[in-house]
């Protein structure tokens, strides 16, 4: 199979990192790409990418994601890459929210997004792989779920932690059909999303890092570009740490 003939799917992609994903597969990787997101800004991130597609999808609707799957597959032949990068933080402010003060809501809603949203996209995307015999899956972990972090809850290193662990089980049901399924753990990187801790939080990371600064968009992508591509063949199950060295596992 041609690398330009491959298809990505990227979720969250509207902007951040899930944008800058979908750039770097199709610029570097010669991918056809298609973004993502709950909103419809997704359209106009789209239109910054060569014949890149768009949808407005909620993750955590198994019927709505059927629907933009098959969607997909009749306009591109198939899914090839999957990217599950869409995700929340569920903070509700600068300071850390402890599990005393969470409602059954709170880690509900972060839990359903971050992780069942990518099981459920992985559940059907997976057999399009299949078929193809071929397929490469990158679902966006977290320090937080290798290590203590400061600026994230209990439920967000939940979700993440518990994402890695799916992650290592899929890989192993789907390695005889050609695919593999990987884990990026970034550390903290400059997006909308952690900018809701603060500058303060900035600054308490850099002085932990072994690289003297906060991460960006294009260092994640580039990971998640390694591993979406034949140069990775090799690798599945594993999580691929981009944090400056502020833990070394």
């Amino acid at each position: 199979m041609e690398q330009g003939k491959r298809v990505a799917l990227v979720t969250g992609a509207a902007h951040g990192i899930g944008l800058e994903i979908a750039q770097v597969l199709s610029s570097q990787e010669g991918c056809r790409v298609v973004l993502v997101d709950t909103s419809s800004d997704v359209h106009t991130a789209a239109a910054q990418i060569p014949a890149a597609d768009a949808f407005v999808l909620d993750i955590t609707d198994e019927a709505a994601i059927e629907s933009v799957i098959r969607e997909v597959v009749s306009r591109c032949g198939g899914i090839d890459i999957l990217v599950n990068n869409a995700g929340i933080s569920g903070r509700r402010g600068i300071k850390e929210t402890l599990v005393a003060d969470l409602t059954a809501e709170d880690w509900e809603r972060v839990l359903t997004v971050n992780l069942t949203g990518s099981f459920l996209m992985c559940k059907v995307c997976v057999p399009v792989m299949r078929k193809r015999k071929w397929g490469r899956i990158v679902n966006m972990a977290s320090q937080a779920a290798r290590a203590r972090s400061d600026a994230t809850n209990a439920h967000y290193a939940t979700s993440k932690a518990a994402l890695i662990g799916f992650s290592r089980s899929l890989a192993f049901e789907v390695a005889g059909d050609g695919i593999t399924v990987n884990c990026v753990a970034p550390g903290r990187i400059s997006t909308p999303m952690t900018a809701l801790s603060g500058e303060a939080a900035d600054r308490i990371y850099i002085a932990r890092a072994a690289v003297d600064r906060v991460g960006l968009p294009h260092d994640i992508a580039a990971a998640v570009a390694f591993l979406a591509s034949d140069r990775a063949s090799f690798i599945t199950g594993t999580t691929l740490d981009v944090n400056g060295g502020t833990s070394m596992i």
